[in-house]
């Protein structure tokens, strides 16, 4: 992790001009192509919410700006990140969990199945362990339906800097898989620019 040095950093106006935002997130909806990912993922017996929440981690730890978090009134830069996700249960509830994040997808993976064990083994949000810390990434899946727009709760806290990421349930158009992807962070810390290459990476290891 660095410290940035906000006076001499190129960002140094917009990170004021929108830290000072009630509030400064910003994002789009669009769609990634994963016919590739979900053959690959069925070939091989993956889940295939694991395969491409593993891409979207790779993706994100791609993009420096993802990485930025306000930590007790300091930018700070982590040297990586790791994936934070709701993880539905039986009863219809949900708990969070973390899972730290490995290129290796088979590391990943069995870190991430003895997560999904552990929320289905708890009640509740399953915040008392005290892991999702800023060094994370948020993500939840909604399998059930599709969607073109999505709305967040929102903690209208000047330190709120972590990235949300949504999934949904993919279409089938002219053979093709398309999963719509939402992705929402702090603009005084990212821009479109930023986003947009997250997503480039993200299509890149869903076509791998």
């Amino acid at each position: 992790m660095k410290i940035v040095d906000i006076e001499n950093w190129n960002r140094k106006e917009h990170f004021e001009f929108f830290a000072n935002m009630a509030s400064p997130y910003f994002g789009f909806t669009t769609e990634v192509d994963c016919t590739k990912a979900y053959e690959t993922a069925k070939e091989n017996g993956y889940s295939f919410f694991a395969y491409y929440f593993h891409k979207s981690m790779v993706a994100v730890n791609m993009v420096d700006e993802l990485k930025l978090r306000i930590v007790d009134g300091q930018v700070v830069q982590f040297d990586t990140v790791h994936a934070g996700s709701t993880i539905g249960r039986p009863d219809g509830t949900f708990g969070f969990s973390f899972t730290h994040f490995s290129e290796d997808f088979q590391i990943f993976n069995a870190a991430l199945q003895e997560e999904i064990r552990g929320v289905h083994q708890s009640s509740g949000l399953r915040l008392s362990n005290e892991r999702l810390g800023k060094d994370h990434v948020r993500h939840t899946t909604i399998p059930w339906s599709s969607f073109t727009a999505i709305l967040h709760p929102t903690d209208f806290n000047t330190s709120e800097s972590v990235p949300k990421i949504s999934f949904g349930k993919f279409c089938v158009r002219e053979g093709r898989k398309y999963l719509p992807v939402s992705i929402e962070a702090h603009h005084g810390l990212a821009d479109g620019i930023h986003i947009a290459r997250y997503l480039e990476e993200f299509q890149k290891e869903l076509n791998k």
